[in-house]
């Protein structure tokens, strides 16, 4: 699951040459990788509650589009599957349109408070919750939204990207957390003070008698 080999076509390589990374590039591209997601990667979509995917249509313009819910929606079915359940929207069906026509997606799932950054080639299909009632079961999840279908990914090359320019944005449960981790610090050291407050209470108490 080489992303370089699928990612670079003759144009890209001609630029690439152009700017002196071709050299670079071309080692990249006879790396020997998995075939499949590690446990890295695995670990990482799991904890996600958004990403973004890109299609496009018989009018030929890509099509960016961002899904959210739940933290770990996208699921993994196997080390080269993965599948979200499809809730209600604004039913213009715009992705779901494309991928009848062409099949060929792009994923990129961003973790903002670490600046990090998974890309994913894959060929997607939709399938009915009433055919694959098993699955569905499976996916269920605690989220009060109707789903409509199931999407399923069925990955071709992934690879991570620097964290350069990757600003780092922190949900409200980041904050909240970091928070309590504070406020249990600041908890921890009133106590130390307390302790030797009374220590040193009974330590001159005991020398004036």
């Amino acid at each position: 699951m080489n992303y370089s080999k699928l990612a670079f076509t003759d144009a890209i390589k001609e630029l690439q040459e152009e700017q002196g990374s071709r050299n670079a590039y071309a080692r990249m591209e006879r790396m020997e990788l998995p075939d499949g997601l590690s446990f890295r990667e695995m670990s990482f979509i799991q904890e996600r509650d958004s990403f973004y995917m890109a299609s496009f249509g018989e009018n030929g313009f890509p099509y960016i589009q961002h899904r959210g819910g739940p933290k770990g929606f996208l699921k993994m079915i196997d080390v080269k599957t993965l599948a979200f359940l499809d809730f209600t929207g604004n039913k213009q069906y715009i992705s779901t349109g494309n991928i009848k026509t062409h099949k060929k997606v792009s994923l990129i799932l961003m973790d903002y408070a670490n600046r990090a950054r998974l890309k994913i080639y894959a060929e997607a299909e939709t399938v009915s919750l009433e055919d694959n009632k098993e699955l569905a079961k499976d996916m269920e999840l605690d989220y009060d939204y109707k789903a409509e279908r199931i999407f399923l990914f069925h990955i071709k090359a992934f690879d991570w990207n620097c964290p350069q320019h990757i600003t780092p944005r922190y949900t409200h449960v980041d904050i909240s957390k970091m928070n309590k981790e504070k406020e249990d610090y600041i908890l921890k050291l009133e106590n130390q003070v307390k302790a030797l407050n009374q220590k040193l209470s009974s330590f001159e108490s005991n020398n004036r008698s």
